[in-house]
Order: C-alpha cells, then sequence, then structure tokens
C-alpha cells in the first residue's frame, strides 16, 4: 500500500499550482473589470445627479421669479441668482401676449375690461464643480413655463 501512494506522488507535475494560478488569474480579472465597471457607474450617477441638480435649480428660479410678482408688458423682467459660488441661476419672464377672457374661462366674460396677459418664463441654471475652470462635470438645465394673469385691460402692466 504504501509502494502505490509513493507512486501516485511521483508521476504528478504540479498540475494543481498552474489550475490554481490559472483561476487566480481569472479571479483577478473579473475583479479588475467588476471595479472598472463600479467606477463607470459611479461617473455616471454623479453626472446623472449634476443634471438633476441643475435642474431643481431652474425650476427654484422660475418659482423664485413668479414669487416676486414683477411682470410687465413692456420688456423683460431678469432676476439673477447666485445661492453659491457653485451655482449661477437667471430667469428671464417675457411678455407674449394679451386676449380678452372668454366667457367660459372667466364669469365676467369678453367686453368686460377683462384681459388675460400671457408670460414665458425662462430659467438657465449652471452648476459648476470647480468655480473658475470648465471641467467635465458642469451642468446646466433650461426650464420654461408659460403662464397668464388676469387683469384689467389696458395698455400697460
Amino acid at each position: 500500500m504504501k509502494h502505490t501512494q509513493i507512486i501516485s506522488r511521483s508521476t504528478q507535475q504540479g498540475a494543481a499550482l498552474v489550475v490554481g494560478l490559472m483561476l487566480l488569474v481569472v479571479i483577478t480579472v473579473l475583479a479588475i473589470s467588476g471595479m472598472n465597471t463600479a467606477t463607470t457607474e459611479l461617473a455616471l450617477v454623479r453626472n446623472d445627479q449634476a443634471h438633476e441638480d441643475a435642474f431643481q435649480a431652474a425650476e427654484s428660479g422660475i418659482e423664485t421669479a413668479l414669487s416676486q410678482g414683477q411682470f410687465a408688458t413692456v420688456g423683460a423682467t431678469s432676476m439673477t441668482q447666485i445661492p453659491s459660488s457653485h451655482q449661477n441661476i437667471a430667469t428671464t419672464i417675457q411678455f407674449e401676449d394679451s386676449t380678452m377672457v372668454p366667457d367660459k374661462a372667466f364669469s365676467l366674460g369678453v367686453g368686460s375690461g377683462i384681459a388675460a396677459y400671457h408670460f414665458l418664463a425662462t430659467s438657465q441654471a449652471d452648476l459648476f464643480r470647480d468655480p473658475g475652470n470648465t471641467t467635465d462635470r458642469d451642468s446646466s438645465a433650461t426650464h420654461s413655463q408659460a403662464f397668464y394673469v388676469v387683469g384689467p385691460e389696458m395698455s400697460a402692466l
């Protein structure tokens, strides 16, 4: 019995070592690939978050401008906000047209001296990862919202 064990040991020539090393190489390649994929996905998520932040900042610019209530039928009303050194929000409210209020939309109806003044609010938000330097992580978003104000009919508000 001892003789059989000696023979089997002498016939082995390091196959287990070679297979083990090959498995380590495969596992290492898979780990490196997984790390590269995770790094790429992290960059995608960071860019998506920056775009979402810019979109929300543009929304907030419109909401702030509308809450000011500064609507003019002559020219445009502009407002700039700089919440931080990483953000810049510019909002413009432009008069578009005035129309008579139709019967079904307002109880006083056409000819009552009531008009609808139509405006377009546009907000541009820019977010900077490194203020003063242009990077591939900077983001911007533009958002527009149309609205109208019902008021007395006159040539200018």
